[in-house]
């Protein structure tokens, strides 16, 4: 199966206050330090799938640079992380290259590199079309910015865009969110991206708001009820215009939706390098040691057609900088049939689809299925979930409790266990 190939690069002009992603403002000094890093992770690649325990397909149908910033390098260092990739890895030439860019980084020089490069899509992030919103977390760019950089990308034949906007910003009213998306749907761009903000101690916001306090403009931030009704009202008006949701997150015209974040939430192979990168690669059972898996990896729990008793192995890269290009170990997780049983759940449901029941019961037998009956049933009966015909799927009220749904799958499963 083709892979994908995921690249990180942290650097940023600013660090927005509700960002919980491992990336930061760092002088450009070490950005030639780090695409060396970069390459030279590429370079091992195939040490790196046998040292794992996986097996990998050379052939790469997808490539997505994010960030942090990645217009941010020059385009050489651009240009050197791309060539290291086609070097290592066979490129369909039908393949969906993506670069994550903030507005007003796009400078001519870094554009005609990604063109040369063979970028075909550019995910923009916008969060929000009003300039206070974007001011009060400390994104740079003014709507006028955004307007230009679309402009510029279709005049280079970039014509598949993404726009990212965030619900529940500081100051963000009713009004105010029905404007971003008025002018989202407006640049007719064939992908948007809708995330609600998240609260967590993973970002300065985040903290501020659980402390209650008022920096970071934390005291103009919806609330919960507010930032979900901003959430079902983009889910209409993106609907409206043709921009038709297929993920939580995500909404596209068709044809358009995004073939890189498809792998992650139908679990197909992707390779990621840089910090806090990760990769999911299918188990390599005749080449590989497993015997270090613990108890509850090597029991077989009744999945009958599970080839073998890991099904996939996980790793990821160190998550700061410093570690990273100073060569900190990579974590490995190996992923066991039951694991993998419930991640189709927690991360196909994430799908507008959903989830193939007769496809994982071909693939982990009709006894690992019958786990999760109980918990569907339920769902269903409390209209989080809906059946059409042999797929399950959220509805509506399911996308915004979609963490209480998925934890019931896992809970269902440890139950029987």
């Amino acid at each position: 199966m083709p892979c994908g190939v995921y690249i990180s690069v942290p650097f940023c002009h600013t660090k927005c206050s509700y960002c919980n992603f491992a990336s930061g403002v760092f002088s450009r000094s070490v950005f030639s330090r780090y695409v060396d890093r970069i390459c030279a992770d590429i370079e091992n690649a195939p040490q790196t799938v046998v040292e794992m325990g996986g097996q990998m397909d050379r052939i790469v149908d997808s490539i997505y640079l994010g960030g942090g910033t990645p217009t941010l390098l020059d385009a050489a260092q651009l240009e050197r992380i791309f060539a290291a990739v086609r070097q290592q890895f066979n490129v369909s030439p039908e393949a969906e290259v993506t670069v994550e860019c903030a507005p007003g980084t796009l400078s001519d020089s870094v554009l005609a590199s990604l063109l040369h490069c063979g970028v075909n899509r550019v995910s923009l992030g916008v969060q929000s079309f009003v300039d206070e919103e974007a001011a009060a977390v400390a994104r740079l760019h003014k709507r006028m910015t955004v307007l230009g950089d679309i402009a510029r990308l279709r005049i280079a034949g970039i014509a598949n865009i993404n726009i990212d906007l965030i619900a529940g910003l500081p100051h963000q009213t009713a009004e105010s969110w029905e404007f971003s998306l008025a002018e989202t749907t407006a640049t007719g761009v064939p992908h948007v991206s809708v995330y609600m903000l998240e609260v967590d101690d993973e970002s300065r916001l985040g903290r501020e708001l659980v402390a209650g306090g008022t920096r970071y403009h934390a005291h103009f931030v919806p609330n919960e009820e507010v930032i979900a009704d901003f959430y079902l009202a983009a889910c209409e008006q993106l609907q409206a215009a043709g921009v038709l949701q297929y993920e939580i997150s995500n909404f596209a015209r068709e044809g358009f939706e995004s073939r890189h974040n498809l792998k992650y939430w139908t679990r197909q192979p992707y390779f990621g390098f840089g910090v806090d990168a990760h990769s999911m690669l299918a188990a390599d059972w005749e080449g590989h040691d497993f015997s270090r898996a613990g108890p509850e990896q090597k029991g077989d729990r009744g999945f009958s057609r599970c080839s073998g008793q890991i099904d996939a192995v996980r790793f990821a890269q160190p998550d700061s900088l410093e570690r990273y290009t100073n060569g900190a170990d990579i974590q490995l997780t190996e992923v066991s049939c039951q694991a993998a049983f419930e991640e189709n759940f927690f991360l196909g449901l994430r799908l507008t689809r959903g989830v193939n029941l007769p496809e994982l019961a071909t693939r982990f037998g009709e006894g690992a299925v019958k786990q999760a009956h109980a918990a569907i049933a339920e769902l269903v009966e409390a209209g989080l979930m809906e059946k059409r015909g042999d797929f399950i799927c959220l509805t509506p009220r399911g996308r915004l409790l979609s963490n209480e749904v998925f934890e019931r799958f896992i809970a269902a499963d440890e139950a029987v266990l």
